[in-house]
């Protein structure tokens, strides 16, 4: 399994309208993803709280390569219209998970 951060800093103004964005239509469609297990969005604590990330979390590298491209290592994914609410291109990283999450 292949753990996905994908983070974004949202201009100020445009927060609660982007996570909304993001928790309408950009999450449901990760979760249709063949190959993708599931995703949630996260937004920063802090008093401005214009920091998002979207983790996701994904099968393998084929399934990466085939939701995010050859370049997938360095190409963040995004819709057209969701560039207007960022201060500058979304970036990605990812991680692979070394012990699995503590039960609720």
């Amino acid at each position: 399994m292949i753990v996905r951060i994908w983070a974004g800093q949202v201009m100020a103004g445009h927060a609660e309208e982007f996570c909304a964005l993001l928790t309408s239509q950009v999450i449901p469609q990760l979760g249709r993803t063949d190959g993708c297990l599931g995703g949630e969005l996260l937004r920063s604590v802090t008093e401005d709280g214009h920091r998002v990330l979207v983790v996701s979390r994904w099968r393998d590298e084929e399934a990466l390569r085939g939701y995010a491209g050859p370049m997938w290592r360095i190409r963040p994914v995004w819709a057209e219209g969701e560039l207007r609410y960022l201060a500058h291109p979304p970036v990605v990283s990812h991680f692979t998970p070394i012990a699995a999450p503590a039960a609720p």
